[in-house]
This record gives C-alpha cells, sequence and structure tokens, in this order.
C-alpha cells in the first residue's frame, strides 16, 4: 500500500493540512515519529536538514538521520534509513538527486520502501521523483520535457509532478504542449499545494491543476490508472 507525501514547497503555512495529514498518517500505522532526511546534494553545513527538523518539530516528528548519498554507508546505517518511520526526500537539483540515487544503489531500495507501505516524502525535487520521469523538471533549467529521454525515476505514482507553478508564467503553456505528447496526466502545484497517496486514494490539497492532452482537466476527465481521487 503505498504512503506517498508530495509538496511543492514546504516551508509555506499554506501546506499545514498537509503537515497536518502526514502526521495523522503516522500514527495511524502506530505512532512513530522518526524521520529520515535523504539529501538531494552536497548539504555540508546542514542547513536545509536543520531547518526540515524544526518545521517537524513542530507536529512533534523527529528528523534525527541526515543521509548523504555521496557517503559510504555500512550496513547498519541503511538499516536505520528504511528502519525510519518515514523518509524524506529533500527538494534541490532534481537531475542530480537522480544521478546520485543511481550512483549510490539506493533507487530501487528506496522504491521498494514506499512499495511496501513505508510513508515517503518528497518536496519539490524529491517529490518530482515520485512520478515515472523527471521530464516536467526540464523547465526549470530551460530545456523541454518532450526531449528528455533519460529521465526514468521512482515510477510511484501514475501521474507526472511539477512544482513552484506560480513562479513562472511560461511553465503552464509548456507543461499544457507536453501533455501532447505522453499519456500520463500532469499534476501542477503551486507552493502550498501538495498530494497525499495512500492506499489507492489520492487527495488533492489547495487547487492542483491535472494537465492532460494539452488542456487542464476536471479531476473527473484523468485517467489514474485505478486510483480514487478526492479533494483534502
Amino acid at each position: 500500500m503505498l504512503n506517498l507525501i508530495l509538496y511543492s514547497d514546504q516551508l509555506v503555512p499554506d501546506c499545514s493540512a498537509i503537515d497536518q495529514r502526514l502526521a495523522e498518517m503516522l500514527r495511524a500505522r502506530g505512532g512513530g515519529n522518526r524521520i529520515a532526511y535523504v539529501a538531494s546534494g552536497p548539504e555540508p553545513d546542514r542547513s536545509f536538514f536543520l531547518a526540515a527538523r524544526s518545521y517537524y518539530g513542530r507536529y512533534g516528528l523527529d528528523l534525527g538521520l541526515f543521509f548523504d548519498l555521496d557517503e559510504p554507508h555500512p550496513e547498519e546505517a541503511v538499516a536505520a534509513l528504511f528502519a525510519s518511520d518515514a523518509i524524506h526526500l529533500s527538494g534541490g537539483h532534481t537531475g542530480g538527486f537522480l544521478e546520485r540515487l543511481k550512483r549510490s544503489g539506493m533507487r530501487a531500495p528506496l522504491r521498494d520502501f514506499a512499495l511496501s507501505g513505508g510513508v515517503l516524502i518528497g518536496v519539490s525535487a524529491g517529490a518530482i521523483l515520485m512520478a515515472p520521469t523527471i521530464a516536467t523538471d526540464a523547465l526549470f533549467i530551460g530545456e523541454r520535457p518532450e526531449d528528455i529521454t533519460d529521465g526514468a525515476a521512482l515510477d510511484l505514482t501514475p501521474f507526472e509532478f511539477f512544482p513552484h507553478l506560480g513562479d513562472d508564467e511560461s511553465y503552464l503553456p509548456a507543461l499544457l504542449r507536453y501533455s501532447l505528447s505522453t499519456s500520463r496526466p500532469i499534476l501542477a502545484c503551486n507552493d502550498g499545494d501538495g498530494i497525499v497517496v495512500s492506499g489507492g486514494r489520492i487527495e488533492c490539497f489547495g487547487e492542483p491543476l491535472w494537465i492532460s492532452g494539452g488542456a487542464v482537466r476536471t479531476p473527473d476527465d484523468v485517467n489514474l490508472d485505478g486510483f480514487s481521487l478526492s479533494k483534502a
């Protein structure tokens, strides 16, 4: 059973409803509050980790384990990562994050963790990685999603994900164009929006846009391969 939390951004007040849903999800699984942090890239001062620790602490959640994909880890460190009650995939450079997952051999274990019911949290780049491909990330580096051929990611969601929609007025037209060349719907979120996937249900927080076939669609017009869709 999948338990996924996808944030466009996290450190904004509008995310409180998503945060509370996460805390509720962890309580329902037995009350564990330990979250591990997987860094998207080098973080020598751990400033983003410390900000996330403070953020989660407001909900009684303990972000206690920092995991750097560029460093070798003994078996017990890897075991501690996957013994956590939830794993947080940080924001950052999505392509670099994916390459680190591949190099470290952690892409498949993280996917297995999620498929076995572990709670996986993604923020921005971390959320993009939950989709079948990181193609939408091309817009952040001045490229076209249509041209991405090597972006295979964790493949946990039946849709592609795009955060920070409101940051640039060119993003929506580009996503509409891209939606003509992919069979999967695209979920585009402004900061403060998010998605919770629990079992076979997809809960929408805020006002995310579903994009498919060159148009913005209503939820009823989106094919999500057996998942049901609800508004939180």
